[in-house]
């Protein structure tokens, strides 16, 4: 049951078996607290273990301590070559990512299974038999599944079963035509938000900006995939095509003079402050303010609640972190601590203003639910570091070639005398803390929130899918910057292409 559970969510057929799911997890759940652990493998726990932290049960990293040593590690035999024996280190690994601050049996495991896995790969000779179990664990060692976009995912491992013995046919076919199905509304999305993006004619008039439309719909689809969510989708695209072209103006266009004005004028929310701009700012103004408050009206006619204050702000906190990253860059001042960088650039990074807009974007929100869930920065901030972190390992080299030094890596390195190399590996320790403290506080937030339900699940939903994003488009370089084969290879596989045979 755990297996049919665990290739259902990785199908991304979820939202087919919502309920039963649930139910079965909801029996998981009481089940850990009289199993009989002697007679489970490792797999077997591993695999509950992942399900149900996964899904925001609560769990304790105590069930693997049956398979601990004396000195507090978990056993991993000298030699494990088998199928099944691969299978449990491969489990343990995969749900050692699903830890919590200060977990130290899962840190443990996670540092031991990584070391047995790559040296598996070293060791494994071209002839075995285990074809399928090496291309699971090269694929989990690259990205591990808790930190892969959804439904890339679902298309790697709908090829994967089509190779792999003992796999359920029926659920197979169903993901394919789920995926098929899926793929057909998203073009569908696309078309529209193609539509009102040529029709803007924004990137016409501006240019010098990054003409990027399919890839900021690729981000909307990597927060929310499910066919009932277009319209969240083509809002989410408008917004992320108004942050890549805003980003442009601040990074490479406007003179300081000119980014303090349209920052305050954009805090002001008035159109009469457009007058002292230059053209190409009144044109992007216009353009966002128009946009902006047709969203705020459609809110207001289904939920009776005025949000155009609340976008305002959004839009101006962004820009005034962008100003300051501005300044830094003109050599307005001196080039930033590291915590001063953080603290700025988690806000500059736009995750803030994406996952606001989702809240809003998404039809069952109550003005309630509204007002807790953004009252914790916490929830917008550790998915936000995450992004932020992997867009400079994925862009800092070429900046540091360049003299740049308002990134993370520059940062850390002038504050602490270090190498580039022992900077970047500082910054993947960052990564994995903030995913702890996610874990922990998007997981289980849902509990503290009053009338706690499927909008809540929906929202948290995609603040995880924000950071999984984030490791998705810069895995091999900048790939909403500077598109390369393996970003078109994606866009292809998820938007273009249908799954056939």
């Amino acid at each position: 049951m755990l297996e049919l559970i665990d290739d259902i969510q990785r199908l991304c057929l979820t939202h087919r078996f919502e309920t039963d799911i649930q139910k079965a997890l909801d029996k998981f759940a009481c089940f850990e607290k009289c199993y009989p652990v002697k007679n489970m493998s490792l797999h077997t726990v591993a695999l509950h273990f992942r399900l149900l932290r996964q899904n925001a049960y609560v769990i304790s990293q105590d069930v693997f301590r049956k398979f601990m040593s004396d000195r507090g590690e978990i056993i991993i035999k000298e030699c494990c070559t088998g199928h099944e024996d691969l299978k449990d280190i491969l489990s343990l690994y995969e749900a050692s990512h699903l830890a919590y601050e200060g977990e130290d049996i899962l840190d443990k495991a996670k540092k031991h299974t990584t070391e047995y896995l790559d040296n598996v790969l070293l060791e494994m000779d071209s002839s075995d038999n285990y074809e399928d179990m090496k291309e699971l664990i090269r694929h989990s060692l690259d990205i591990p599944l808790h930190r892969r976009m959804l439904m890339l995912e679902a298309r790697w491992y709908i090829e994967l079963c089509k190779k792999k013995e003992g796999t359920n046919l029926t659920l197979l076919e169903l993901a394919k035509l789920e995926f098929n199905m899926a793929q057909s509304v998203l073009q569908q999305d696309l078309k529209n938000t193609s539509w009102w993006w040529n029709n803007l004619g924004l990137a016409k008039e501006l240019s010098f900006s990054r003409d990027r439309l399919v890839e900021c719909f690729f981000w909307s689809v990597s927060l929310m995939f499910e066919p009932q969510f277009s319209s969240y989708r083509r809002g989410l695209t408008k917004v992320s095509s108004f942050i890549t072209t805003i980003d442009d103006i601040y990074d490479i266009y406007g003179t300081m003079n000119e980014l303090e004005l349209f920052t305050d004028a954009v805090e002001r929310w008035d159109i009469n402050s457009i007058q002292s701009l230059p053209n190409y700012m009144k044109i992007c103004f216009l353009a966002l303010y128009n946009t902006i408050n047709e969203m705020a009206y459609e809110f207001l006619r289904k939920h009776g609640y005025n949000i155009i204050p609340n976008l305002a702000k959004l839009w101006a906190d962004m820009l005034k972190a962008f100003l300051k990253e501005a300044r830094w860059s003109h050599n307005e001042y001196a080039p930033p601590t590291f915590s001063e960088y953080l603290d700025n650039a988690w806000r500059s990074v736009s995750g803030a203003v994406i996952l606001v807009h989702t809240c809003y974007l998404l039809d069952d929100s109550t003005k309630k639910t509204l007002l807790q869930l953004m009252s914790n920065d916490r929830i917008l901030q550790w998915p936000s570091i995450i992004f932020r972190l992997c867009n400079d390992l994925a862009t800092s080299s070429e900046e540091i070639a360049r003299g740049e030094t308002t990134n993370s890596i520059s940062c850390y390195m002038n504050d602490n005398g270090v190498s580039e190399e022992q900077a970047r590996q500082h910054i993947e320790c960052l990564i994995d803390e903030a995913w702890k403290k996610m874990n922990q506080e998007l997981f289980l937030i849902a509990k503290d929130i009053v009338g706690s339900n499927a909008f809540v699940k929906s929202f948290l939903r995609s603040a995880i899918n924000l950071a999984r994003m984030a490791h998705c488009i810069y895995q091999s370089g900048d790939s909403h910057g500077t598109p390369n084969l393996e970003s078109k290879k994606q866009v292809l596989a998820l938007i273009v292409e249908p799954i056939i045979g």
